[in-house]
């Protein structure tokens, strides 16, 4: 008898009592984060050529985690560089605490845009 496909593509068994099972892995799951789901439903929902080629080629979690590690550095500078501006500092954080965290959310909500306009919704 000759070899199987999976013998001609060096695959091999191992024998689990009178069975010969494949060796087989699966390949470890990347964390992708708020950003990679937020562009992976994008992607499923708008750009679905895209989404399957990736996910066919399996390079979409790589992307997703690499996607959100863009976002995540983009936000935290643009938040830090928004409240430097702004003059939103630690001194307004303590004498008027509702102030500062109307001008923080403020501030965050305006990067949330530029990254969903730049990175998420392309």
């Amino acid at each position: 008898m000759g070899k199987s496909i999976f013998e001609q593509i060096s695959g091999t068994y191992y024998q689990q009592g009178d069975y010969l099972l494949p060796n087989l892995a699966v390949p470890e799951s990347v964390p992708i984060g708020i950003w990679g789901q937020r562009r992976q439903q994008y992607l499923r929902g708008h750009r679905k050529a895209l989404y399957n080629a990736l996910l066919l080629s399996g390079k979409l979690d790589s992307h997703l985690a690499d996607i959100n590690q863009q976002a995540e550095d983009m936000f935290s500078q643009l938040v830090r560089q928004m409240a430097e501006q702004e003059g939103i500092t630690e001194q307004l954080k303590a004498d008027y605490q509702m102030e500062w965290v109307g001008c923080v959310n403020n501030i965050r909500d305006r990067a949330i845009e530029l990254i969903n306009n730049e990175l998420i919704y392309i």
